[in-house]
């Protein structure tokens, strides 16, 4: 049994490393990939999880495999196939760690993963069925994405998304609005940023967003503020939770590692997803905000997802 199993990219992050000596940039070859990030950052909090994807049969494919594989992250979902290449995407950081993306992506690897691919026996023994929204922006990983929700929700699991938004990705904004949205119904547990609210709302107000995704479905909402924390909202009513005080170097995956304290903090409270308080979803984010802050004091996504421990020592 999983308690969260993810669909998605899984791709290297070459992210800026400093100039050669003849003054051009350097890329270090890092692993990357939303859906990854969260379920790495869970491992590390000491949960059990899965990858659902398609990696090409090449150096970048097996680097990602035993990079997961070496996190504890079932790989039994994730194939390799020698006709695309692993998808890559090239990370320039600015001075105050915010990141700018370009991608090898024309197709890549992980917009080749298709319904019939699905190992859903995975699926079916999952809590918890995890989504982003770049496995919507080609076929036929789009329609494999819509084939593991109609899965999951027929075998019990809690939907989880994350529309981690990335505009050179879309062929234009009216088609990321329309896929972004399309899935939104159907799910329980979703995580959007400030930026990404108009897009899926109509409302740059976080706090609009937030009650305006819940009515359309979802049972608790999060949105991610920056260093100011997070906005969380439930049946209940919505609070915004403090962030933690952190000198950033690299915000990579800081939303991912965000989203995998949330979903430990909920999945550890034993609660069904309408006993979900505000008082309880406010913990959730404290959690996620915790492990966040960890994360960008380091060098960003994987290599710097937190151990349980550090995590509660920063709580206190």
């Amino acid at each position: 049994m999983y308690d969260v199993t993810a669909l998605g990219e899984l791709l290297i992050d070459f992210t800026e490393a400093g100039v050669s000596e003849a003054g051009q940039a350097l890329f270090e070859r890092n692993p990357g990939g939303a859906p990854a990030n969260v379920l790495v950052a869970l491992e590390r909090l000491g949960h059990s999880t899965a990858f659902l994807g398609k990696v090409g049969d090449d150096m970048h494919g097996a680097f990602l495999r035993a990079t997961l594989e070496h996190e504890g992250v079932d790989c039994s979902g994730l194939i390799s196939d020698p006709e695309v290449f692993t998808t890559l995407a090239f990370v320039a950081l600015g001075t105050d760690g915010e990141r700018a993306f370009s991608f090898a992506r024309k197709p890549g690897a992980d917009t080749r993963i298709a319904p019939e691919d699905l190992a859903r026996s995975v699926i079916e023994s999952s809590r918890v069925l995890h989504v982003g929204s770049l496995s919507l922006t080609d076929e036929p990983a789009r329609s494999a994405t819509h084939e593991a929700l109609s899965c999951a929700r027929a075998a019990g699991c809690i939907l989880s998304y994350d529309p981690n938004y990335r505009a050179n990705l879309w062929t234009s904004v009216d088609a990321a609005i329309e896929q972004m949205r399309s899935v939104v119904p159907q799910m329980d547990l979703m995580k959007l940023s400030d930026e990404e609210c108009e897009l899926l709302t109509g409302t740059a107000d976080p706090e609009e967003a937030a009650e305006r995704i819940l009515a359309s479905g979802p049972k608790v909402v999060a949105v991610t503020l920056g260093s100011a924390g997070a906005y969380v909202r439930c049946a209940e009513g919505g609070r915004a939770v403090a962030g933690f005080p952190s000198e950033v170097v690299d915000t990579t995956g800081a939303g991912d590692s965000f989203w995998g304290g949330f979903l430990a903090a909920f999945i550890e409270s034993g609660r069904a997803l309408d006993e979900v308080s505000l008082d309880d979803a406010v913990v959730f984010a404290r959690f996620g905000n915790a492990v966040a802050a960890l994360c960008v004091r380091g060098r960003g996504g994987i290599p710097s997802m937190p151990a349980r421990g550090d995590v509660e020592a920063l709580l206190g």
